[in-house]
């Protein structure tokens, strides 16, 4: 079952179950913020997608999360058709709810990419909430499996989810690199520098490997190539031990900086998690703000991070090596410290995503979708309620 209570505090006491909050003040210097101290605590838990059960549908994988402009949750999953492969042919699968997670629509399919033996890889889903459009961000032939040129397309609505475009081909833009969006949202900035403008974060293969983002300032109509970080050694194949930061999520926080939190993969320095920010809009990805975040144990994988009311949220399976204990942890000083963590599942658990309603401070849910199983992370998607009240 999942855990519902932070592992530095005692599950017994009268009544503490009931509470979604303990809010003790902490002891204020002069100038400092008052900041309420959370206890989050899981309200309800839905399995999303299973595994096998839906018509031709045999693995649901990568699992994003969104709120849409009228405030609608919209979850979306590679829905693989005929294995749990990362390669072979896809759909892309939705739902949505109107009440916070407690219903959820039917699973409807997106860009069927019929039998394509390299398929559609996800990818980012982002929100520009100055003019009502959903973007969904993906790959074509990412693997170069029995393909030759890799794509990076990209399907809107403007109906709030209800209809969606045909792809467009962004490569002749942003070039024939390979780009691997996400698997996250991407951020519409909300403070200068730079306000408004739409960034999508990514990771790419040999010959383009390492973090790179891409930017649009016209809500959508048209991208480039912002920063990257490059691996190291650059442009060759990499050994355990070299500098490949991968998939990755970036956050802003309020003083228009974006904090991109990404996965180790060849284990540089750490089993954590690379951070690189970026004070320009991820115009560059300085290496001077590169640092690793040893808290973060991680086993190279997708992870969620998000910010809500000045408090950073993170979720992985912490784990130095395998993927298990999906944990939830917190920071009251935008990710420098790590003041408490909560279990979330302590079974096999891969790949996570996390949102929030971002226009109201006094909605107190973070909503988390996250790969969940008994034994095999490619079981189930699991999509969780979670109240900071």
């Amino acid at each position: 079952m999942a855990q519902g209570r932070p592992d530095s505090h005692s599950a017994s006491g009268a009544g503490r179950g009931l509470h979604l909050l303990a809010a003790a003040c902490l002891v204020l210097l002069p100038g400092a913020v008052l900041q309420v101290q959370i206890r989050p605590l899981i309200e309800d838990e839905q399995l999303l997608w299973i595994r096998g059960v839906i018509g031709e549908v045999n693995t649901f994988r990568i699992p994003l999360i969104a709120i849409t402009p009228s405030n609608k949750l919209i979850a979306v999953a590679e829905a693989r058709k005929y294995s749990s492969a990362d390669i072979g042919a896809k759909f892309i699968a939705i739902r949505t709810s109107t009440d916070k997670g407690v219903t959820w629509s039917p699973t409807t399919f997106l860009d069927n990419d019929g039998s394509k033996i390299d398929g559609l890889n996800l990818g980012v889903i982002l929100v520009d909430e100055e003019v009502g459009r959903i973007f969904i961000v993906f790959t074509m032939c990412a693997h170069y499996y029995r393909c030759n040129v890799s794509s990076t397309l990209l399907i809107e609505s403007c109906d709030d989810g209800r209809t969606w475009s045909k792809p467009r081909n962004l490569s002749h833009v942003i070039g024939m690199k390979v780009f691997m969006p996400g698997p996250g949202y991407g951020i519409q900035k909300k403070y200068p520098p730079n306000k408004g403008r739409l960034i999508a974060c990514g990771h790419g293969t040999i010959k383009e490997d390492g973090i790179f983002c891409i930017l649009s300032d016209d809500h959508g109509k048209t991208w480039r190539n912002g920063g990257s970080l490059k691996g190291i050694p650059y442009n060759q194949p990499k050994r355990r031990s070299d500098f490949n930061p991968d998939e990755n999520q970036p956050y802003e926080l309020p003083d228009g900086s974006v904090v991109i939190n990404a996965r180790n993969q060849n284990f540089y320095h750490c089993h954590c998690r690379i951070i690189v920010k970026s004070y320009d809009g991820c115009e560059t990805l300085p290496v001077e703000s590169v640092f690793f975040d040893e808290t973060l144990i991680d086993p190279a994988v997708a992870a969620g991070a998000l910010i809500k009311n000045n408090v950073v949220f993170f979720s992985n399976p912490a784990n130095p090596s395998e993927r298990v204990n999906l944990t939830l942890r917190w920071s009251y000083d935008h990710g420098k410290t790590w003041e408490d963590k909560m279990l979330i599942w302590s079974g096999a658990s891969g790949y996570s995503c996390m949102t929030t309603f971002s226009n109201s401070s006094n909605d107190k849910y973070i909503f988390l979708v996250f790969e969940k199983g008994k034994v095999d992370t490619r079981e189930s998607i699991s999509f969780m309620k979670i109240g900071l009240v």
